[in-house]
């Protein structure tokens, strides 16, 4: 459980895949299983904090210079597994997408447009050389999408409330071919139940990036520092999972009330962390 830090965590929640060791080609395979074994592996607030520490200089360093050859480990059913943090791919991938999240004035201040620019033309120059690249790592800000929410069950759900020193964990964890089975089975319900639109286009592009792994490997939703924007009862009370589970249900069987239920639950349960980023 990550450790209460006096550094402000940015309120972002972590879709993360861990493959076994057998899905890497050598020899990044042998550095994995050493990396596995050592005694101690950093958090991801360990990871966020060298993310921050790059904004630093002047002028900030917007993207790393260097891949990172950090992961996440975990041990499922003797078999271990890796979630690579690619932090240079993904400080690309997350540069795209700043402009539709901060006004330019305060885009700029951050990180000046010059400095966007080049780390642009890195991108693309390193996108030719490999075009197969993918993150192991999805991350949102100020929520939890709901097609994540798609791929887990409330079964599945982890919580733990913390203490004076350790910080709240609310997480899911499941098998990839749970996860794609979910995915398919909400794909055909919504796509016979409601219009084209961002959930049905969210559930399709989750699902393709699924596709992209070992099918044995597991995903792992977690609220990482979403904990610190949900009041401490609402963290415990929140079943997210199981209102999407409870919606998609009643699109199933034609319930058009209980589906707008499930859907009013969700609203009301997040509405405080969205009025907590427009206050931002």
């Amino acid at each position: 459980m990550p450790k209460v830090s006096s550094l402000i965590v940015p309120y972002a929640a972590y879709l993360r895949v861990y493959e076994p060791l057998a899905a890497f080609p050598e020899p990044e395979r042998g550095h994995w299983a050493r990396y596995a074994r050592r005694p101690e592996h950093p958090s991801y607030q360990d990871e966020l904090r060298r993310s921050l520490s790059d904004l630093l200089p002047t002028p900030p360093i917007a993207v790393p210079v260097h891949e990172s050859d950090d992961a996440f480990v975990l041990e499922v059913d003797g078999v271990v597994c890796v979630c690579p943090w690619r932090t240079r791919l993904r400080g690309w991938q997350a540069l795209t997408g700043l402009d539709e999240e901060l006004p330019k004035a305060v885009l700029d201040a951050v990180l000046p447009e010059v400095v966007r620019r080049q780390a642009a033309q890195d991108y693309e120059r390193w996108r030719e050389r490999n075009p197969d690249a993918r993150p192991w790592i999805r991350t949102a800000t100020w929520q939890v999408p709901l097609n994540w929410f798609v791929l887990v069950s409330d079964e599945e759900r982890e919580y733990d409330k913390g203490s004076a020193d350790l910080a709240p964990v609310l997480r899911y964890r499941t098998p990839m071919v749970q996860a794609r089975r979910r995915v398919a089975r909400a794909l055909r319900t919504l796509k016979d139940t409601v219009d084209e639109g961002p959930l049905v286009d969210g559930v399709v592009d989750v699902g393709r990036w699924l596709e992209e792994f070992h099918p044995r490997s597991l995903v792992e939703l977690d609220y990482g520092g979403l904990v610190h924007a949900l009041p401490a009862g609402a963290l415990e009370d929140d079943h997210s999972a199981a209102d999407v589970a409870e919606g998609i249900a009643a699109l199933r069987r034609g319930d058009g009330v209980a589906a707008g239920a499930a859907y009013g639950r969700l609203v009301e349960r997040w509405r405080s962390v969205r009025d907590l980023r427009s206050a931002n």
